[in-house]
C-alpha cells in the first residue's frame, strides 16, 4: 500500500514537469507557415476547331460561310447538272476528314502515255483525269452512260489523294510576288533545294498567274479551284468551265446529256470559293519541350528549305485575312522530287515535280504522300527523293532521341 502511494506521489511530481516541458517546446517551435496563396489560373484561350471559320467575321460573312458549307455538303443530282461522268456527288464526299473541308484517303486516278520522252495526256480518250462513275436510269437519265476505265494505251497510271482545304484562304490572299520573291531567295541560296514558281492559266483573270493549289500547283485561285472541281469531279459546267467532259473521249455521247448547256451560272462556284476562303487554318496541337526541340531538328535537317514555316497575306477586304502571318510549313513552289514524282506533267509542273505539301494539320492524316502509299510519317520522309534526298539522308542518320523529338514536332502540327 505504501509502495502504491509512493508511485502515485512520484507521478504527481513528474507529470506536471513533463507537461511544462512540452509546453515550452511548443512555445519555442517556429510558427507553421501560412497556407500558400492561391495561384492565378491561366485563362482559357479560344478554341479553334477543325472546320471552323476564321475569327472576326461579321454577320454577313458568317452567314455566307454557313451557306457555303451547306452547299459543300449538298449531294448533286442530274437536275443540278451532275455527270454524265463524274467522281463524286458532292464536295464533301472527298473532303470530309475530320469534318467538311478536310481531306480524305479517297483517291482519283490520273493517266497518260509517255513515248520517246514525250507525254500524251490522252485527250482523245477522255484526258488524264479518270471519272469512275456515270449517271444512268436510276439517276433519271434515259441513257446509261459508262464510267471511264484505264485505256490500254496508258502506260502512266497514278493515284492522287484529296487534300485538306483548311486555311487555303490565307494562301489565296498571299500576293503572287511573295512566291516569286521566295523562289528567287531560294535560288540565291544555291543549296540544291530551290523551288520554282508555277505560272499557270487563270481563266477568271484571263492571263497566267502563280499556281498555288493542287498537287502540281496547277490551280491559281480558289475560284478556279471551285470551278475546276465542279466540272472535272462532278461534271457541272459553269462560266469559266463551260464544256462538258466527253466520256472516254466519245463526244457523241453528249447528245444524250440530260442537262446540256451551262449547269451553274457561277453562283455556286463563287459560294464554294468563299467558303474555302474563310475556312480556318488547322489548329496547332499541344506543344512542349520535345516539340520545340523537334522543330530545331527539323530546321537542322534542312526540311524548312521547302517547308517554310511562315508567310504573310496581302491587303484583303476580309479583316481576318488582311496582312496576316500564317504558318503553313510550305513554300507552295514546285520542287523536283526525283523518283517520288508521279510521271504526270500538269500545268507548269514536270513529271517529277510536286508543289511542297503544307504540313499544317499533319497530325490528323492517316496516309501520306500524294498517293497515300506511306502509312507513317517516317515512311513518307524515307520516300523523299530528288531535292528532298539530302534531308532524307540526314533524317536517316538521326539518333533515337533526335528522331523522336522530330516526330513529336511533326505530330503537333
Amino acid at each position: 500500500m505504501k509502495r502504491i502511494l509512493a508511485v502515485a506521489v512520484l507521478c504527481s511530481l513528474v507529470l506536471p514537469h513533463a507537461a511544462l516541458a512540452q509546453a515550452r517546446r511548443r512555445a519555442a517551435a517556429p510558427p507553421s507557415p501560412p497556407p500558400p496563396a492561391p495561384q492565378p489560373q491561366p485563362q482559357p484561350q479560344p478554341t479553334i476547331l477543325f472546320g471552323a471559320p476564321v475569327s472576326g467575321l461579321n454577320a454577313a460573312q458568317t452567314a455566307r460561310f454557313n451557306e457555303g458549307r451547306t452547299e459543300f455538303g449538298n449531294v448533286e443530282t442530274v437536275d443540278d447538272g451532275l455527270g454524265p461522268v463524274f467522281n463524286g456527288r458532292s464536295c464533301g464526299e472527298c473532303h470530309n476528314q475530320p469534318v467538311l473541308g478536310g481531306g480524305s484517303n479517297r483517291t482519283v486516278t490520273r493517266i497518260g502515255r509517255t513515248l520517246n520522252g514525250v507525254y500524251d495526256p490522252l485527250t482523245n480518250l477522255g484526258g488524264q483525269l479518270l471519272q469512275n462513275q456515270a449517271i444512268g436510269p436510276r439517276d433519271g437519265s434515259s441513257h446509261a452512260f459508262r464510267p471511264e476505265q484505264v485505256p490500254q494505251q496508258a502506260n502512266v497510271v497514278t493515284r492522287r489523294k484529296s487534300t485538306p482545304l483548311f486555311g487555303l484562304g490565307y494562301v489565296d490572299a498571299t500576293p503572287d510576288q511573295t512566291f516569286i520573291n521566295l523562289a528567287a531567295a531560294q535560288a540565291a541560296r544555291n543549296d540544291g533545294t530551290a523551288g520554282r514558281v508555277a505560272l499557270v492559266d487563270n481563266p477568271v483573270a484571263g492571263t497566267r498567274t502563280v499556281g498555288k493549289f493542287g498537287w502540281k500547283a496547277q490551280i491559281a485561285t480558289l475560284l478556279q479551284f471551285s470551278g475546276d472541281a465542279y466540272l472535272n469531279e462532278m461534271g457541272i459546267t459553269s462560266p469559266a468551265f463551260p464544256n462538258e467532259n466527253c466520256p472516254s473521249g466519245n463526244c457523241a455521247e453528249l447528245q444524250f446529256n440530260p442537262r446540256p448547256g451551262l449547269n451553274d451560272g457561277g453562283e455556286d462556284v463563287q459560294l464554294l470559293a468563299e467558303f474555302m476562303a474563310i475556312l480556318a487554318a488547322p489548329p496547332r496541337g499541344a506543344t512542349n519541350a520535345d516539340t520545340n526541340a523537334g522543330e530545331q531538328v527539323f530546321n537542322q535537317l534542312g526540311c524548312n528549305s521547302c517547308h517554310v514555316q511562315s508567310l504573310q497575306t496581302g491587303a484583303n477586304a476580309i479583316a481576318a485575312l488582311n496582312r496576316v502571318t500564317y504558318q503553313p510549313y510550305s513554300d507552295f513552289l514546285l520542287h523536283d522530287m526525283g523518283a517520288l514524282g508521279d510521271g504526270i506533267p500538269q500545268g507548269a509542273a514536270s513529271a517529277r515535280e510536286f508543289r511542297t505539301a503544307p504540313l499544317w494539320g499533319l497530325r490528323i492524316l492517316t496516309q501520306f504522300l500524294h498517293d497515300g502509299r506511306a502509312a507513317t510519317i517516317e515512311a513518307a520522309i524515307a520516300a523523299h527523293d530528288g531535292q528532298g534526298r539530302a534531308s532524307r539522308d540526314r533524317f536517316n542518320a538521326l539518333n533515337t532521341t533526335e528522331r523522336n523529338r522530330l516526330l513529336a514536332f511533326l505530330r503537333s502540327l
